[in-house]
């Protein structure tokens, strides 16, 4: 068969005929090519698709959004198949046998990638019988492109409509005896090991549309049959003599399998053939003829899989998502992941690990899809790791302590450590190096003392100076690897203060007993002061109530968007009062962002779209009740009074342990708010070698080395320093948008993942009370309002009193707490950032809720209790 620029035999194409091809006929090509068993076919290539929506005029149908797919589509279907095109078909067709039936199937330029399948997009035809039916068959594919899942399913993906371009792939039917799907992992939990095939008689559509209940089996390895579950097969799919298919209606399905061993074998052997030459799990498509002769009618990556770390160490490896412990779903950029190597190197060392590179970092910390994964092997297979780390789970993350709980009890990660000695040693010399014991004391018996130690740390945060403005690059880098050591030192010289609090509430909870319950201590905390993450968001609210009484602000925040605000700002532009207000604002609070962990994240002072969409959104509150400082100083008092009354209870048991239950909950008081202290000092330090990474981007850009100065967030410090000494990174940083931008839409990370690729929290799901989303307690009260759904704070619109339902959140998000009416999470645990606000603002709040995002609906009336940590949803 000739090759020319409309119609291409199969096996002339490979992974580089994406343009021409598409991705699956790219595919199948390479695969022909590679020896494995795929139907003879052609291709009509992207040029014909282009001939024919050039005489649709559809170049001009793309101007618009409205209805655009049913506008496409109605144009291609009246436009004719060009002769050229309907001629090089008919040859390609007549080339396979005269009648012969074939599968015309869609192969879009943006199909079957390793960041978007686009599995069931675009149409496919089977048994297509005679020169007539394969055109008019081809023609509708055509069409099929502008289908509006298809239209959809590219926008979500962030996929030009104006790039994407359709070939169709032609081949001969395989007369299939039985035919399914098979994946080279287990597409529900991730295991990369295990091979997942369901299967059922006749053609492959019947198990790829879901008519059937096919047989299921898993395969475990080379060939161990670890499940077998026969379906009841009850519809079978058949081609029709003379073209088209049938749905035909079986019984006793369930009877019998549809693959013996041998085949299963057989599919199995030929999966991991595959997916070895891919170097990824793929999602295959297969039919055995009547000759028992197997067949590959397609194959294509697997995209909704975590990508793994790279292995840390032998055996079965236990990797926990620092990014979401952290309240951060979204990817790290390179250069925000280097840093955090160079900062986990110091306490890595200070507790005995050899670092041989602060900057490669620790060999604990891994990364994998952008994100940041700390690999508690050792902690899993040590007695007293076993005994730490689901404890301190338990208050940063719950949902991943019930995890980590159900892992215990795997064999291959059976406890190899049983002495607590060496890790208590280590524990304590570093505890005395950083004066911790001296600093818990000094906490408990002055805290005033103790706050004003920790503020003295903070003003010299505050008083630092970027290195002048002749400094050499290369000192510059050498300046932040500086401050990035500086900032574990931290934590011990500060995070003791909150940590005597807590540990007094504990003491105050013990002796009171049941007077002191879950809801009571709620009450405790609600409304502490020192909070630092509070007192900002209190600050901005109070500007609101500024601006309510000036007209001219007021009307640029409500009939204004947010980012044209923004460049008003910059450029001086903006109402005096508002201008003024968010200036000073900025001032003190310059260095938070959302996503803040990531240096390489805009701070809000060089991006205040987020502040200034806030604002927007709490001048839509106008009842002073709702208030949010009225709302947190009735929080202020009724903790008093919660303190009283629990006082009060436990003095009609014991004098004695009233005075010592009020003395404690006095300490938690004072203490226990300056939970965000240590984060707005590492935050403060990271925005701090942010502006001077943003200098040596700016002199990369300057010299051609880099195509714009953000760049250099795309690099990490090794490469930054290359980068200096001349090395071009501009082809780097193009790969790594692309990854991080496709990370952006990644809906799901997991809160943990094993190294052969499960996650295991999809063989532990929570069990939901009836009518109802099961999480953690994270703030006591009950709310019934509508859900908001929010997936970014930024540019997010809420109106007041709507539950807000978040994956995570860190101090960037909370702004938007001051007028929600509840807060349910799908991350966190009761000492999280969004819970340790929520109670703060007093507003229910359930934390650790799988999927939340997902199973709650905006404008949904929902119920949250945030005592028993139920979200009610309506029946």
């Amino acid at each position: 068969m000739a090759v020319n620029e409309l119609v291409v035999d199969l096996h002339h194409l490979g992974s580089r005929e994406l343009s021409r091809a598409g991705g699956k006929g790219a595919n199948l090509g390479e695969l022909i090519g590679t020896g494995f068993p795929v139907p003879p076919g052609f291709v009509v290539t992207t040029e014909a698709y282009s001939q024919v929506a050039a005489a649709a005029g559809l170049q001009s149908e793309l101007d618009g959004d409205a209805r655009l797919g049913e506008r496409a589509r109605t144009a291609l279907l009246a436009t004719p198949v060009p002769a050229r095109v309907a001629d090089a078909v008919c040859r390609s067709y007549l080339a396979l046998g005269e009648k012969v039936p074939v599968a015309v199937r869609s192969s879009a330029t943006a199909e079957d990638l390793p960041s978007a399948s686009f599995a069931g997009q675009q149409d496919t035809f089977l048994n297509v019988v005679g020169i007539d039916a394969v055109l008019d068959a081809v023609h509708r594919c055509w069409a099929s492109l502008w289908t509006d899942r298809a239209v959809s399913y590219r926008a979500d993906a962030g996929i030009d409509h104006h790039v994407v371009r359709l070939a169709v792939v032609v081949q001969r039917m395989v007369d299939a005896q039985v035919a399914g799907v098979l994946f080279t992992a287990d597409p529900v939990t991730g295991t990369r090991t295990r091979t997942v095939i369901d299967a059922s008689p006749g053609l492959g559509e019947a198990v790829v549309s879901g008519a059937v209940n096919p047989d299921h089996i898993v395969v475990e390895g080379e060939g161990r049959i670890v499940e077998h579950r026969l379906g009841d097969k009850a519809v079978e799919v058949r081609p029709v003599a003379g073209g088209g298919t049938e749905q035909v209606i079986r019984s006793g399905g369930a009877a019998r399998s549809s693959l013996t061993d041998a085949q299963i074998t057989s599919l199995v052997t030929l999966g991991r053939r595959v997916e070895a030459y891919y170097r990824a799990p793929q999602d295959i498509e297969w039919a055995i003829d009547g000759d028992g002769a197997l067949w590959l009618t397609q194959s294509r990556p697997i995209t909704t899989l975590h990508p793994l770390p790279q292995p840390t160490g032998h055996g079965l490896r236990v990797y926990l998502c620092a990014s979401l412990a952290q309240g951060l779903t979204r990817p790290i950029t390179p250069m925000g992941l280097s840093a955090f190597r160079v900062i986990t190197s110091v306490p890595a060392a200070a507790f005995g690990v050899p670092i041989a590179d602060p900057v490669a970092g620790p060999p604990a910390f891994v990364t994998a899809g952008g994100r940041a994964f700390a690999d508690i092997t050792p902690g899993v297979r040590s007695a007293v790791g076993r005994a730490i780390l689901p404890r301190m789970l338990d208050i940063m993350e719950a949902r991943s302590a019930v995890v980590l709980r159900a892992l215990f009890d795997e064999p291959a990660l059976a406890v190899q450590t049983t002495s607590r000695w060496p890790f208590v040693r280590r524990v304590a010399k570093v505890l005395v190096h950083h004066r911790v014991p001296a600093l818990l004391a000094l906490s408990l018996l002055r805290p005033a003392a103790a706050r004003q130690r920790v503020d003295r740390i903070g003003h010299r945060l505050r008083t630092l100076s970027a290195l002048p403005a002749d400094a050499a690059p290369e000192q510059r880098l050498d300046h932040v690897q500086r401050v990035l050591t500086q900032l574990f030192p931290i934590m011990p010289r500060v995070a003791p203060v909150f940590v005597s609090g807590l540990a007094m509430l504990a003491v105050a909870r013990k002796l009171a007993g049941d007077d002191l319950d879950g809801a009571a201590s709620h009450e405790v905390l609600r409304s502490l002061p020192h909070n630092t993450t509070t007192e900002m968001d209190l600050e901005l609210w109070a500007l609101a109530t500024r601006l309510r009484g000036d007209a001219g602000a007021a009307e640029a925040l409500r009939g204004t968007p947010a980012a044209e605000l923004a460049c008003c700002y910059r450029d001086g532009a903006l109402p005096p009062v508002l201008q003024q207000g968010l200036r000073a604002f900025l001032a003190r609070h310059w260095h938070r962002a959302v996503a803040e962990i990531d240096l390489g994240m805009p701070r809000w002072s060089d991006d205040p779209s987020h502040v200034l969409g806030v604002l927007a959104n709490y001048l839509r509150l106008d009842d002073p009740e709702l208030a949010p400082d009225a709302v947190f100083a009735r929080g202020a008092l009724a903790a008093d009074a919660a303190v009283a009354a629990a006082v009060e209870r436990v003095r009609r048991r014991s004098r004695v342990r009233a005075f010592a239950v009020r003395l404690a909950l006095r300490r938690v008081r004072q203490l226990v708010g300056m939970r965000e202290t240590h984060k707005d000092f590492v935050i403060r330090l990271l925005a701090y070698a942010r502006a001077e990474f943003q200098v040596v981007g700016e002199l990369l850009a300057a010299r051609g080395l880099l195509s714009d100065p953000a760049d250099v967030y795309f690099l990490d410090l090794a490469e930054a320093r290359s980068a200096l000494a001349g090395a071009d990174h501009r082809a780097t940083v193009a790969e790594r948008r692309e990854t991080y931008d496709r990370e952006l839409r990644r809906r799901h990370v997991p809160r943990m993942l094993l190294s052969d690729g499960t996650e295991p929290e999809t063989l532990s799901r929570p069990v939901d009370a009836e009518g109802a989303l099961t999480g953690t307690p994270a703030s006591a009260g009950t709310v019934t309002a509508p859900a908001r759904v929010v997936l970014d704070p930024i540019g997010a619109h809420l109106e007041p009193g709507e539950i807000l339902v978040v994956p995570s959140t860190d101090p960037g998000w909370t702004p938007l707490f001051l007028t929600a009416g509840g807060l349910v999470m799908e991350m966190g645990g009761p000492n999280s950032h969004g819970a340790v606000v929520a109670r703060e603002y007093g507003i229910p709040a359930v934390v650790g809720v799988a999927d939340a995002t997902t199973r709650i609906r905006t404008g949904q009336q929902v119920t949250v209790d945030g005592a028993a940590g139920l979200v009610r949803l309506p029946s």
